[in-house]
């Protein structure tokens, strides 16, 4: 779940009428704009899905991620961390950058996830990948559907999966110490569970984003933005999975 600054215009309720500099949309144009918005936010995504998995397959394939990867060298360690620095970089300077830097910081943060995530196939089988993958992006579609349709605010939602993802993140790092398969099993049961509230939570944030933003010049950052967002959804719900259902070779 990615967050940025953006220009603060009001954001109406659910069910009131759209805007533009004060003048009514007619509804038939509003919902063909805010159709072709995600859209483009659900095409970024799925490239970038794409293209990360196959440069972890290329990269494990080629034996460097068993040479670079499964060792303890400064260099795994860039590869592991760049893209946290990336995420960070186009959260808190999404308005600084221009739409051009935004999308090759993220075709590069997807490039560096590939490389990161290549330890998969060296450790689950190719069966158990492409079976998680496609259970992943059935649970994917379902939940980014009820947010995307739900009438309910989930805004308060927020709050409480944030706090909760923190929360894992604490329980991995110190299972890094006690390597407890139990703390495993549980973190990567809410694991899923988070990221699955955080999909359907951050499909309706990124659909009300587009009531405050039609019209603007920063349609186009929110668009990468919200691929950013809801690839990290789907990238993590998947490798929270991959770590209890994947068969290992």
């Amino acid at each position: 779940m990615a967050s940025w600054k953006d220009p603060q215009t009001p954001r109406p309720g659910f069910g009131a009428s759209p805007s533009l500099d004060g003048r009514s949309l007619g509804q038939a144009t509003y919902d063909a704009g805010l159709r072709k918005y995600m859209l483009s936010i659900y095409n970024y995504m799925a490239s970038g899905v794409l293209l990360t998995g196959i440069v972890a397959l290329l990269f494990a394939r080629s034996g460097f991620a068993a040479q670079i990867m499964m060792g303890g060298g400064p260099l795994k360690w860039l590869i592991i961390l760049s893209p946290l620095a990336i995420v960070f970089a186009m959260s808190f300077g999404a308005n600084r950058f221009s739409q051009g830097t935004l999308q090759l910081l993220y075709w590069g943060f997807a490039t560096l996830m590939g490389l990161s995530m290549s330890t998969i196939f060296l450790v689950y089988t190719g069966q158990s990948i492409a079976t998680t993958f496609f259970a992943t992006a059935a649970a994917f579609a379902g939940l980014s559907l009820v947010g995307y349709t739900t009438k309910k605010d989930l805004s308060g939602m927020g709050s409480f999966l944030t706090m909760g993802l923190i929360g894992i993140i604490v329980a991995m790092v110190i299972n890094i110490f006690l390597q407890s398969t139990v703390l495993q099993m549980a973190v990567s049961i809410l694991g899923v569970l988070i990221f699955a509230g955080l999909t359907a939570y951050d499909t309706q944030r990124i659909k009300m984003d587009y009531y405050r933003l039609a019209g603007t010049d920063f349609m186009g950052k929110a668009v990468i933005l919200g691929a950013l967002s809801l690839y990290l959804d789907f990238i993590n719900m998947f490798q929270f999975l991959l770590s209890f259902l994947g068969s290992r070779e």
